[in-house]
Parts: C-alpha cells; structure tokens; sequence
C-alpha cells in the first residue's frame, strides 16, 4: 500500500486466476494470485479471473469476491504455519484487504474502490473445494461456523482496482443487516420465523431466496452435506 494512502480500510492486494482442472473431476477459479498495477473490473468481474463452475460462481450478482486480512490472522492462530495462508488469495478472493469484515458491512452497502462503484450482494457460502485447497477434511464447516466466510458484490460502475485504494462506503441502506447478522441465521441449526420473514423483505439474491423460503415452508433447515463435503472422491 502506498504510504501516501493510510485510510481506515483499504484495498491491499487484487488477485485473479484461471479456471483450471481441481480435484473430483471439477474445474475451478479458487486458485487466485496477486496481481500487480491497475485491474479493470466489468459487469462479470476482473479482466484475468475466471470461474470454473458458472452456475455456482461468477455472474453478475456473484461478480468480485472480497475477503479480509484481518481473517488470515484468525486462521494461523487456529491452523498454525499453513502454507495456504502465506499469501493473498488463499480463499479465492479478488479482493484482499484491511478494515472491513463481515461484521461492518451490510447487505446491499455500496462501496466505491478504486474507480469501482460495488455493492454487496451476498455472502459466501462456503464448499467442499476450500477442503481441497487446505488440505482439511473440514475447512468448509470450520468457514461457515466461524462465519468467516467473505462476500460477493456486483459491479454497479465499470472500473479498475488497484493496490492502496481506500474503500469508501457511498451508501447503506440496510443498516441493520450486516453480513455476519445474516450468516447466523442463516447457519443456525434452528428456524427463527420471524427472523427469516424480515431477511426475506430484504433485497436478497434468487437463491438465497428460495432457500429461506424453503425454510419457512418446510419447518426444517436443509442438508448442509452436499455442500460442505462434496460429491465421492
């Protein structure tokens, strides 16, 4: 970061990647690398990166994946020396940075970075791919428990990120709906009606949607298995 650039949060590193073969006959985006100089950001995400499995990543609503520094630290004290975690873009973020987490920002928050206009769209949820890639059994579950899990944005304004940008926040207009709000209810092992009914009021994505909905229809949460575990080896 630019010395001339200390602003309380901050972009510090951009990372992309090819989608490449992986592990269980899949192909994925997840291994991203820093890169250097300006990056341009389009409706579909950064020039350079790539997602293996477009109908679970990528797209406009799934456009740029930000993850926080503050989070590495968490995962040393938990995982010792992984070598996962000597670099940026060990969780298949865009976007690396210091001052936000999943406790500051909210649902629907716009945040202008670099020339880039975001706004918030989701949080991650968590799979089996992050086993793969650390080499644990359980890193998916340990991720979603911890909540520590990242976000998504669409790209409202077209434009190019680079290392030292401050993150601006532009507007929130969901105050009460931070990211960390909405993973406990989300993956709380138990229904909370009311809770669910005011989520779905919010302006939340198709699939995060349906499966709220399916919440309240069904008294019952879902199978989180197939996501976190993964197909057979």
């Amino acid at each position: 970061m630019s010395d001339a650039v200390t602003p309380a949060a901050a972009l510090l590193v951009v990372c992309a990647g090819a989608a490449v073969p992986f592990a269980r006959g899949s192909l994925s985006g997840i291994h991203k690398t820093p890169v250097q100089g300006r990056v341009r950001a389009t409706a579909l995400g950064l020039q350079g990166d790539a997602q293996g499995d477009l109908r679970l990543h990528g797209g406009v609503e799934k456009a740029v994946h930000h993850y926080p520094q503050e989070h590495y630290a968490a995962w040393r004290t938990e995982l010792g020396a992984h070598a996962m975690l000597d670099a940026p873009g060990a969780f298949g973020e865009n976007l690396h940075s210091q001052g936000v987490t999943e406790a500051t920002v909210c649902l629907g928050d716009q945040w202008r970075v670099g020339d880039v206009l975001l706004e918030v769209t989701q949080a991650r949820q968590p799979c089996w791919k992050l086993n793969e890639r650390f080499g644990l059994p359980d890193m998916a579950r340990r991720v979603q428990q911890t909540h520590r899990t990242g976000w998504y944005y669409r790209v409202l304004e077209e434009g190019d990120f680079w290392a030292g940008a401050a993150l601006v926040l532009e507007a929130r207009p969901f105050p009460l709906w931070t990211l960390e709000r909405l993973l406990d209810l989300l993956y709380r092992p138990v229904l909370d009606g009311a809770q669910l009914q005011a989520a779905l009021a919010l302006p939340l994505p198709a699939s995060w949607q349906r499966l709220l909905q399916r919440r309240l229809d069904s008294g019952a949460v879902e199978d989180w298995a197939p996501r976190l575990v993964g197909p057979p080896a």
